[in-house]
């Protein structure tokens, strides 16, 4: 078995043993069946002096109910792209969002915000909307673990479309467009940030598209064909990496 990554939000020291948390060890022990003298990856997502890094480990004091790591060595992780996106992802149904979540940090992503428009179809509020909030935050967590990246995205609370776009940046702004009259791979890009706005299932209205503009959205497009949300916001980071970033 490949030794697994896993994330654990506290810091670590080689030669110390550590206690693994419950998801950790859920996962490690009773999903994966590791026992003492296997070794695993942990990663904590906290950026220290150097950048981020990754622990080798090997699992000791292994029981029914927890587990024991100790860390051996550490190695410094450079895989981040030096493009940063901030993805305002319109809140589509089931799946979809997890798969446009998982992805998208697959591909690079930074920040996501889940956003409700006017064509949204998805109703949270409340301990919903938490529960929802926090498994977003477990999957992306779980892309790190998959794709290597040291560093975790941050998945921000929902909030409606209008409240995002009144947010400062000095980010090039983007708003995918299938009548736009450029294409999203000319735009010059003056810094390497991006915020990069992607309606819900239904699109955006005229008028959405009209306030975006006013907060200094570019529309832009992608191709001759009209894409799926989940869709279009994988093709609009890949074609960003692809220009701006780290994909070649």
């Amino acid at each position: 078995m490949r030794n697994p990554r896993i994330y654990q939000a506290q810091t670590f020291e080689i030669g110390q043993t550590q206690v693994l948390n419950a998801d950790a060890f859920g996962h490690i022990v009773r999903v994966l069946r590791l026992k003492d003298g296997d070794d695993i990856t942990l990663f904590n997502g906290i950026a220290e002096q150097e950048g981020y890094f990754e622990y080798q480990a090997r699992l000791c004091n292994v029981t029914k109910k927890s587990a024991n790591v100790d860390i051996i060595t550490k190695n410094i992780v450079e895989n981040e792209s030096p493009l940063n996106i901030h993805l305002a992802q319109g809140i589509s149904r089931g799946e979809r969002m997890d798969f446009t979540l998982q992805k998208s940090v697959e591909l690079g992503i930074n920040t996501i915000t889940p956003i409700f428009s006017e064509r949204c179809n998805v109703k949270l509020s409340g301990e919903r909307l938490e529960k929802k909030h926090q498994q977003w935050q477990k999957i992306v967590i779980s892309a790190c673990e998959q794709s290597g990246r040291c560093t975790v995205p941050i998945v921000a609370l929902p909030i409606y479309l209008d409240d995002w776009l009144q947010q400062e940046s000095s980010a090039l702004k983007l708003n995918l467009h299938p009548k736009a009259q450029h294409s999203i791979m000319s735009l010059p890009i003056e810094n390497q940030r991006v915020r990069l706005l992607i309606g819900p299932e239904g699109g955006l209205s005229d008028d959405e598209i009209a306030r975006a503009n006013t907060a200094g959205f570019h529309d832009v497009l992608l191709g001759p064909r009209v894409l799926r949300t989940e869709t279009a916001a994988l093709t609009a980071i890949t074609a960003l990496q692809c220009r701006y970033g780290d994909l070649n």
